[in-house]
């Protein structure tokens, strides 16, 4: 713990349990205890629109109003329910023990709010969801039926930069007191604190530059995991809670709050979109073409002149940048794999918090509304891809930006140079906030696929492998268990070679240009071993996690990297005679042994070598060495 510990103080543990909404105010429960509180685990999937946030304190009303200029229901601002954040007038962000006792009070004054389980956090505390309906309405089978939108909004994946949790705070509560008009075609589900660790690790220097609030948390969570690192590993207890609600909730909208460093310019505001191409179909395009560019105008409607995130931490962005790229291991790119709209809101590390959380609060807003009116349209785009990916059959793995294409953004900036460093006595790039400029720059949001899969009609996988089945479960994929042992033709891929990190990311080694040889031959599949049928609504996620060859797949990720290693071998003195007589027996064996040596000199230089070849073609060499073991079905 550093910076102002009186945040996280015993007087805050006396207001509200740390173990999440619903218990007692003072209690401090046993980490792993989360039935007790079950009486607020209703389902809530009833509504048009959902929303789903992490929120941590809000914004005084009366601001966000001034500010965006939306009209209260009362015309007046209630006290009753006021932030941290309202109350330190725009210079605090609410802790977690104060997230946790603001929503139980909100729910037990609303029908319209519900609180739910997502279960434990890395470091044993529960993870929560809060959801609203104008209906009050939160079973699963009526929100199904009713055909509501479902918006999901994520806070503090990184808890130091906690604007959404604040604005989500003020958010729901002015739905819920009726100051604001949320649709009745939405369903809006809160993740008010994600990341638990980061967010009880609090203090007030890990974000350097960041101006405000006084105190937050810190990026890692207990186990020093980047969770928008994680959508796909899955290496957190959170991560495994949140892809589970994800599925569950099937979000048509999904919102990730964050707060971006970088470069300096006028924007509050930047966002960063689902890649379009990406996404693909209607889906991909609806958003780009339709969805986005309305959120780009109610956003200016309210004194936002906002930009796509400011892609360039390499040079300044005067001369325009490329979209980023969202492989699955974040928020946005994973929604991809489920046909679902993404944004990543971030707002400007170098603005005043107070303003970075009214622009995160009318961007909510925005979302909201504009989801409501194009509802039907979205939600027809989506069930059309899916019903089309049922018979698609290339899948893209890797993508690059097409550079030849591009589009163009009006980019508020700051003139920048350079000046002698009072600290290197060398040259440092600083940006002069007096000099500000306004132009068009090129902004390249077109990517192109560079590697591309046959989808087949399943995969298997050994029961062995615990840890992928796992992320499987939590991702919503069905799978159904072989009743009986059996000998199958399938395609087992050979990993012929592959790249390894030399340093570690997010507790991996991660492997890359890996090269394969798909073969067909006999596997001997067992009892309760898992037969997946790829025709599901997680198709896309199936193939881009369970071929070999996927930049952010499991093989990637190390979860396979048991077969990497030989566990039996050879003793040269014995082997020579099995060889000498291997060769007589066989003499396509010894022609090919031949004509390794004619073709390298070194390999004809070395007995052991050349030992070695003749193990590798022979029966007692080990299958299972690089063969990895998903095998397709086709």
């Amino acid at each position: 713990m550093m910076g102002n510990e009186k945040d996280i103080s015993a007087s805050h543990l006396k207001v509200v349990s740390l173990a999440g909404f619903g218990t007692k105010s003072g209690d401090i429960p046993n980490p792993t205890q989360t039935d007790t509180e079950k009486h607020y685990s209703a389902p809530f999937l009833s509504c048009d629109v959902v929303l789903i946030f992490t929120p941590m304190r809000l914004i005084a009303i009366y601001l966000i109003l001034a500010i965006t200029g939306i009209t209260t229901a009362s015309g007046s601002t209630d006290t009753t329910f006021l932030t941290p954040f309202e109350r330190s007038k725009g210079k605090e962000s609410a802790t977690y023990p104060e997230v946790n006792e603001f929503f139980k009070q909100l729910k037990a004054a609303f029908p319209t709010i519900n609180i739910g389980d997502m279960g434990p956090a890395d470091n044993g505390y529960p993870l929560r969801y809060v959801a609203y309906t104008n209906d009050g309405k939160f079973d699963k089978d009526e929100i199904r039926k009713s055909g509501k939108l479902v918006i999901l909004v994520n806070n503090a994946i990184h808890p130091g930069e906690p604007d959404g949790i604040d604005a989500s705070m003020m958010l729901l509560r002015d739905a819920a007191t009726g100051k604001i008009k949320i649709p009745d075609n939405i369903l809006l589900v809160v993740v008010p604190v994600y990341n638990l660790g980061g967010a009880l690790n609090r203090g007030s220097f890990s974000r350097a530059n960041q101006d405000g609030p006084d105190s937050y948390g810190f990026r890692g969570n207990a186990r020093n995991l980047d969770l928008n690192r994680d959508f796909i590993k899955c290496d957190a207890a959170e991560t495994l809670g949140l892809t589970d609600l994800f599925t569950k909730m099937n979000p048509d909208i999904f919102l990730d709050n964050h707060v971006s460093d970088g470069a300096d310019y006028q924007h509050i505001m930047t966002l960063l979109a689902t890649q379009h191409n990406k996404l693909g179909g209607e889906t991909g395009a609806y958003m780009h073409d339709t969805l986005t560019p309305l959120l780009y105008k109610d956003m200016k409607e309210h004194g936002y002149d906002m930009v796509p995130y400011v892609n360039d931490f390499e040079h300044t962005p005067d001369n325009g940048w490329r979209e980023f790229y969202d492989p699955p291991r974040f928020s946005s790119g994973y929604a991809a794999l489920f046909q679902t709209m993404a944004y990543v809101p971030e707002t400007h590390m170098l603005k005043p918090f107070a303003d970075r959380v009214r622009a995160t609060y009318a961007l909510m807003l925005g979302v909201i509304k504009t989801g409501s009116e194009h509802a039907t349209a979205i939600k027809t785009a989506r069930a059309n891809d899916k019903k089309a990916l049922l018979t698609q059959k290339d899948f893209p793995l890797d993508w690059r930006v097409d550079t030849i294409k591009c589009d163009s953004v009006t980019f508020m900036g700051y003139q920048s140079g350079y000046k002698k460093s009072e600290v290197s006595g060398l040259p440092r790039l600083y940006y002069d906030r007096k000099k500000p400029f306004t132009k068009k720059v090129p902004f390249y949001d077109q990517f192109v696929p560079t590697a591309s899969v046959k989808a087949p009609k399943a995969y298997i996988i050994p029961k062995a492998w615990t840890p992928v089945i796992v992320c499987l479960r939590a991702n919503g994929v069905r799978m159904q268990r072989i009743n009986y042992d059996s000998m199958m033709t399938l395609t087992a891929y050979h990993i012929d070679d592959y790249e390894t990190s030399p340093r570690p990311y997010e507790r991996h080694y991660p492997h890359k240009n890996v090269k394969v040889t798909p073969v067909q031959t006999k596997i001997e599949v067992t009892q309760g071993d898992y037969l997946i049928v790829v025709n599901q609504n997680a198709k896309r996620y199936l193939i881009e996690t369970l071929e070999p060859t996927g930049p952010d797949g499991f093989f990637a990720w190390n979860y396979f990297d048991g077969i990497l290693q030989q566990k039996e071998y050879f003793s040269s003195y014995v082997f020579e005679d099995l060889a000498a007589a291997m060769l007589k027996k066989d003499p396509a064996l010894k022609k090919q042994l031949e004509d390794k040596r004619n073709a390298d000199p070194e390999f004809a230089k070395d007995a052991h070598a050349q030992l070695d070849f003749i193990y590798r073609h022979s029966p007692y060499f080990e299958k299972e060495y690089l063969r990895y073991p998903v095998y397709r079905l086709e």
